[in-house]
């Protein structure tokens, strides 16, 4: 049950459920959740038919029907959630064929080198947010833009529309005004913005092994076999949308996501050469804090908000995440990474993105010092809103993760936050 911390849906939301669910309990008016209505639907969508060849392969086909039924049978969708969902994997499907449409139309694609990328790939909270968006004003490197991951692939005909602006972008402050609308309070935990810089599970998602349906949803069976599955597939598809990216827009790729600290090997592989930047805060603020951001973006989706599940299900996923960086770490090159602390990088960034530069091997000039400042003093904190939160809020306790990460945080040296 949803308590204090979370709001509830607005009214007209609340009443749009309501009448739906009435009509879905008769059988009416309910978006169907399979391959085949969603496959059919894309199409249509898109003009195209073919998802490539790696859609029908056994890890694609067992990735998506193991979402599909965990979001029938465990996600507790209601009406209008179920709705966003559906259009979301829809558009994961028009980007797969807009994909295979234009690597046949663009044979330079496929063989684009992805050129030393860079992967911030700290725990959710632990300022990669923030060092993202500073690393963005650095012109050697090229972000993620959030139009961009909501839509990787030029939209048909914008070839012939040069000097116009991209219809991309347009579609993406739709759904940046939707999501105001729909939940304005979590711009205070995690600013979307249609020009902004986004993560990389954007592109990820359309796998089918979804970071983002694992963390934003109840899905424990799909979670589950996400986990334990090889990931190698995952990036290697990923890998062809930033191709994709690069074709559109050159530089040296700049990504970042919790995601990837739990699959350091495959990144490696996949991305040889990359640097990864790891940040690290006290678990102690970082759990709650992830609680906190998921329970408000599950609100969208479900009635049914567990806080005290989402306390264990993101206690637990978050602790994976840092066990599983400090094994493979012992095994791959020492070179390919840079720890950064929230703390340091708190009370001097400037000092910190000067060590990130010596380790990128990139050189920090004047100009692109005085853009990251600008982009400070215009991005001071809490500027959206004071963002509110507490281990109790989600069945937690400040003794039990300090135990629980003990290991984590002597490794790594990391501060205690009051």
């Amino acid at each position: 049950m949803t308590t204090a911390p979370i709001p509830a849906n607005r009214a007209p939301i609340r009443a749009l459920n309501a009448g739906w669910g009435a009509l879905q309990r008769i059988g009416l008016a309910r978006p169907a959740l399979t391959r085949d209505s969603l496959v059919r639907s894309a199409r249509r969508q898109s003009g195209l038919t073919d998802l490539g060849d790696d859609f029908d392969d056994p890890v694609t086909r067992e990735a998506l029907s193991r979402m599909l039924e965990a979001l029938e049978d465990e996600a507790a969708l209601h009406p209008f959630g179920r709705m966003l969902i559906r259009g979301t994997l829809v558009r994961w499907l028009v980007t797969r064929m807009r994909l295979e449409q234009l690597t046949r139309d663009h044979p330079e694609i496929a063989p684009l080198p992805v050129d030393r990328p860079v992967f911030i790939a700290g725990l959710a909270r632990t300022g990669t947010t923030m060092l993202h968006r500073l690393l963005g004003c650095e012109p050697e490197l090229r972000p993620l833009l959030s139009w961009e991951g909501l839509s990787p692939a030029p939209l048909p005909g914008r070839e012939e529309r040069p000097g116009q602006p991209d219809p991309r972008v347009g579609l993406a402050r739709t759904a940046e005004r939707g999501l105001r609308y729909l939940s304005p309070e979590f711009f205070a935990i995690h600013p979307v913005e249609a020009d902004g810089y986004e993560e990389d599970v954007l592109l990820q998602d359309g796998s089918f092994m979804s970071p983002t349906i694992d963390a934003t949803l109840p899905v424990p069976s799909y979670s589950a076999w996400l986990h334990g599955a090889d990931q190698r597939p995952m990036y290697r598809y990923f890998r062809r949308l930033v191709q994709l990216l690069l074709w559109q827009r050159p530089g040296r790729y700049l990504g970042k996501t919790p995601h990837h600290l739990e699959n350091l090997p495959a990144l490696l592989e996949v991305f040889p050469g990359a640097r990864v930047i790891v940040t690290h805060r006290d678990p102690v603020k970082v759990v709650p804090s992830f609680c906190s951001m998921m329970a408000h973006a599950r609100r969208l989706f479900s009635d049914e908000v567990d806080l005290a599940h989402i306390g264990r299900q993101f206690r637990d996923k978050q602790l994976k995440g840092v066990s599983d960086a400090m094994e493979a770490r012992q095994s791959l090159p020492a070179g390919s990474f840079l720890d950064v602390h929230y703390a340091s990088l708190m009370s001097d960034p400037m000092k910190e993105v000067r060590r990130i530069h010596d380790f990128l091997d990139i050189e920090l000039r004047p100009e692109t010092i005085e853009r990251m400042n600008r982009f400070r003093s215009a991005n001071p904190k809490d500027k959206r809103g004071a963002h509110r939160y507490g281990p109790e809020d989600f069945g937690l306790t400040r003794e039990g993760l300090d135990g629980d990460f003990a290991a984590y945080r002597e490794h790594y040296g990391i501060e205690r936050e009051s």
